[in-house]
């Protein structure tokens, strides 16, 4: 499709999306201006860059970062992979087997994500099913601490975002050319072969797609690390969605939150350079 045709065809919706984003950001930036509460919300002052320069100079935000962006390294490779193993079983399976298997891996989508997160903590408190296993047969009590609430978080994480690129691998197995599977079958390749040349290499663009997608949300990640930490401070799991939350909320600093909040979409658009740039020139080898 030609340049000038798909900015034709997507011209509804994205006036649509510039003019919902307009408004909210052009007042995140004003806001972030100025030195505003709740109680003097109709009389802020102005104070130019000085939240932003706030913002950068906390340390509890640089931390949040850090963490944020672990979380990225760790859970997109994790919950592809994942995923695209579980997209070729499905793509085996046919029947009532196939929907009941396609059920239970979107079981994540399915629940509202606070409900799911509350369950899933509660597997792990004193009278949940999982720290009841690990005391009776394991004999260790489990315990939140910084290092288990991170890796509740990164397991948590990787759980809910898997049945989405699920469905993106398994739409694009339907659409795999099957004389390249059926030629390579009769060459002699096994099944692993048939993977690692054709099937990867045909889904290649699906993979830099959910890579994208998921280092998106994970940058805006919130409700999850929200319900699983309950905001105790303690834990040090603040990413930059609940830090940004607490400077709101907690010391009403609306001022410096929505500086912080311009300056994630910063470092958004910055860690998404270099996906987008690849997946451009993905679009003009093809052509």
């Amino acid at each position: 499709m030609k340049l000038k045709s798909f900015f034709q065809f997507t011209a509804p919706s994205n006036i649509v999306m510039v003019t919902l984003m307009i408004v909210p950001l052009g007042l995140a930036v004003f806001i972030g201006l100025n030195r505003v509460s709740y109680s003097t919300f109709k009389k802020p002052v102005f104070v130019g860059l000085l939240n932003y320069l706030e913002v950068l100079s906390d340390p509890a935000f640089w931390a949040a970062v850090r963490w944020n962006l672990l979380i990225i390294i760790v859970v997109v490779p994790a919950h592809i992979i994942l995923a695209f193993i579980a997209a070729l079983i499905l793509d085996q399976v046919s029947g009532r087997l196939r929907g009941f298997y396609l059920a239970a891996m979107l079981l994540p989508m399915i629940v509202v994500p606070v409900i799911g997160t509350v369950v899933f903590r509660q597997l792990f408190d004193p009278s949940g099913l999982i720290a009841w296993f690990l005391r009776v047969f394991v004999g260790e009590r489990f315990i939140f601490t910084e290092t288990s609430m991170k890796a509740l978080i990164l397991i948590h994480s990787t759980w809910i975002s898997t049945p989405f690129a699920l469905v993106i691998f398994f739409a694009g197995l339907q659409m795999l050319p099957r004389d390249l599977v059926d030629a390579a079958s009769i060459d002699g390749a096994n099944r692993l072969q048939q993977i690692r040349h054709i099937v990867i290499p045909q889904l290649r663009s699906l993979f830099l797609l959910n890579a994208i997608l998921a280092v998106m949300d994970f940058l805006r990640l919130f409700d999850n690390v929200f319900v699983l930490t309950r905001m105790n401070p303690i834990f040090h799991a603040d990413t930059m969605q609940t830090h940004l939350y607490r400077i709101a909320i907690t010391v009403k600093r609306l001022g410096k939150a929505n500086a912080g909040a311009i300056l994630t979409v910063v470092i958004i658009i910055i860690v998404l350079i270099p996906f987008l740039i690849f997946m451009y020139r993905e679009q003009i080898e093809e052509r």
